[in-house]
């Protein structure tokens, strides 16, 4: 499959007798202008070394390839793995992993390959149902991977982004500006997939920050800040006191101190600040359980 059109991958996939899996999110983007896009955003060389999750048909990994050092692809379905075996056999800076890519130490699989690269990108059309705890799993495990260029539900993408005071800043919004400078690249409509999809996609690019570490501390980080959005609606004194027993009057105290209105929500408060915000929350309150229990 030279190009990546409608007709050639109906072709491939009526050729191999394959239906698509529903329970893996599969749907093959049909549109060379996109995978152009995806891989000017990436902008790779040949000292880069590319984690494709889900390569599928092989469309977007021919382009990766041709331009990193070496593409490691992490394929589930065990009857893609044999189309991109089959295409690829001959491509000496291609490996294929046939793993659930959530159950995969991606800097063991680094280490594996016997070769210092300048940086490691991920690349991937991401399913759906696992872009989330992908991204989340990790941020916070590794520490060789340099950038990641994903394309995500239009809806995630906007959360990942998102600044504050926006509808769609969240928890989640906190954790990737924390770990990475993210950047909404481009919208990518239905259309341009097999099958289309219900919903709109968009790539977006999450760069590492600079110093970078995994550590114990990073758990109960982003533990307290999703306690701290757990009702949007509420102050975050009444977040606070709902998830860790804290006085309200106290903690009011405690957030005007930090430079905060005593009645803040959650949203207002500006990534940058939250790790301060957590650090001192726990150093005057060193009594308050670690672990969300829940008040009854």
């Amino acid at each position: 499959m030279e190009k990546s059109t409608p007709k050639a991958v109906k072709e491939l996939l009526v050729g191999h007798g394959l239906r698509l899996k529903k329970r893996f999110g599969q749907n093959f983007l049909v549109d060379d202008g996109i995978l152009k896009k995806i891989m000017r955003t990436a902008a790779l060389d040949k000292d880069t070394l590319v984690i494709e999750i889900g390569p599928g048909l092989g469309s977007l990994t021919r382009y990766l390839f041709a331009e990193a050092a070496h593409v490691l692809a992490i394929e589930i379905d065990d009857r893609l793995v044999e189309v991109l075996e089959e295409a690829f056999e001959d491509v000496a800076n291609f490996t294929l992993l046939h793993k659930d890519v959530l159950q995969v130490d991606l800097d063991e699989e680094i280490e594996k390959m016997d070769k210092s690269y300048g940086k490691v990108v991920v690349v991937a059309n991401l399913p759906y149902y696992i872009t989330t705890p992908f991204i989340m799993n990790s941020l916070q495990k590794s520490e060789r991977i340099d950038r990641y260029v994903l394309m995500v539900q239009l809806e995630v993408a906007r959360r990942l982004t998102a600044r504050p005071s926006t509808k769609d800043y969240n928890a989640l919004s906190v954790f990737i500006h924390h770990h990475t400078e993210a950047d909404f690249r481009f919208r990518v409509p239905p259309e341009v997939f097999i099958p289309k999809p219900e919903v709109g996609s968009a790539v977006i690019s999450l760069t590492v920050k600079d110093g970078h570490k995994v550590s114990r501390e990073t758990s109960r980080f982003h533990d307290f800040v999703k306690k701290a959005f757990a009702q949007r609606r509420k102050t975050l004194v009444n977040n606070l006191h709902n998830a860790y027993g804290v006085d309200k009057e106290k903690t009011g105290d405690f957030l005007e101190k930090m430079g905060y209105d005593r009645n803040v929500r959650a949203e207002r408060i500006e990534p940058d600040g939250w790790v301060e915000l957590a650090e001192e929350f726990f150093a005057v309150n060193a009594d308050v359980p670690r672990e969300n229990k829940g008040r009854r």
